[in-house]
């Protein structure tokens, strides 16, 4: 009878246990995961939810992972490894933008292929159910962010966000590391395809351009990120060489005008609905976000995120001006320039 009693007391502290042990995790599992409802995130719902991570190689629970995309442009002088060195969000990430592309294109950081990105993103720690968080400089807000952030997307990263932005995080004392960053784990990061109903390439972009215009055509709208100078053709490109001027039928969109002049990161929804308003274009009709290299054009598409426009129907040009400007012959006409 005590032999018994004994197991069966045995038992009940093993399954009381077992049960203990399964609710532990559970509730490490969910505390590690702070629900970001939107795609723009604020610097206070991003230090709320890293507060929420749990940082031990032993958690396999889903993490929020901030992801420096500092990138600048090639006549600026500065890196962006060199910003992230300097100060950075505490346990935070680097993505390369020079550095994670397609090697054989002549064009900037081109999409990599699947393998690479899976690759790229393996190296960084990162896992398929961990939430990003893509964040700029605090010198210009916004500006690459948003391109990582997408390209993510494009992979099938399921979770990604974009902080709005690293210079009110900076302002507002949140916490900050800077130094050499710790060395962070590898993991197997699956090959996901490209979803390619999100990106654009030339010879369609081209097509487009020459049918606009024509009875009959279909109207896609393109977007172009650029500054108005270089989009009239009257300011030189950051690329020596490069012409200025516009892709024929498209809308100067310039990032300035999305962006707070004061704090630099995105307008709210409402200023950037009637933004887009003004300059007629219609949530209806598909576009196509372009710039001088595909980085910028992406904030375009942060922006029409934000003011609420559908995501079936818009594509970002990879190759952008840059490819254009060197693709398309002068006898085509269709590098147009706007003195007005």
């Amino acid at each position: 009878m005590l032999l018994a009693s004994l197991r069966h007391t045995t038992r009940l502290f093993s399954a009381s246990s077992l049960s203990l042990t399964t609710a532990t995790r559970r509730t490490m599992s969910d505390s590690s995961q702070h629900h970001l409802p939107t795609y723009l995130v604020t610097p206070a719902q991003l230090h709320a939810a890293l507060q929420k991570n749990i940082h031990s190689r032993l958690s396999t629970a889903p993490r929020i992972i901030p992801l420096c995309a500092t990138w600048f442009l090639p006549n600026d002088g500065r890196t962006g490894i060199d910003t992230f060195s300097a100060g950075r969000i505490p346990h935070a990430r680097f993505f390369d933008l020079d550095a994670v592309k397609d090697p054989a294109s002549p064009y900037p950081h081109m999409l990599p292929s699947a393998p690479d990105f899976a690759a790229a993103m393996g190296k960084l720690g990162i896992r398929k159910d961990d939430s990003v968080v893509v964040y700029d400089s605090k010198e210009l807000g916004i500006f690459s962010a948003p391109r990582v952030g997408w390209t993510l997307k494009v992979f099938g990263h399921p979770n990604v966000h974009v902080l709005n932005n690293f210079k009110l995080w900076c302002e507002e004392g949140l916490p900050l590391e800077s130094g050499k960053p710790a060395e962070v784990e590898s993991v197997e990061y699956p090959v996901s395809e490209l979803d390619a109903a999100k990106v654009v390439a030339f010879e369609e972009v081209k097509e487009i351009a020459q049918e606009q215009g024509k009875e009959g055509a279909e109207k896609v709208q393109i977007l172009d990120a650029r500054s108005l100078g270089r989009w009239k053709g009257v300011d030189p490109e950051p690329r020596a060489g490069l012409s200025s001027g516009n892709i024929p039928y498209s809308v100067s969109v310039p990032v300035s005008d999305l962006l707070d002049p004061k704090t630099k990161a995105l307008l709210p929804a409402s200023d950037l609905q009637s933004l887009f308003k003004s300059k007629g274009i219609d949530p209806a009709k598909p576009i196509i976000s372009s710039c001088g290299t595909g980085v910028t054009a992406a904030v375009i598409d942060a922006a029409l995120v934000e003011a609420g426009f559908p995501e079936e129907g818009r594509r970002l040009y990879d190759g952008s001006w840059t490819e254009w400007a060197q693709r398309v012959q002068p006898s085509e006409n269709l590098i147009r320039k706007t003195e007005e």
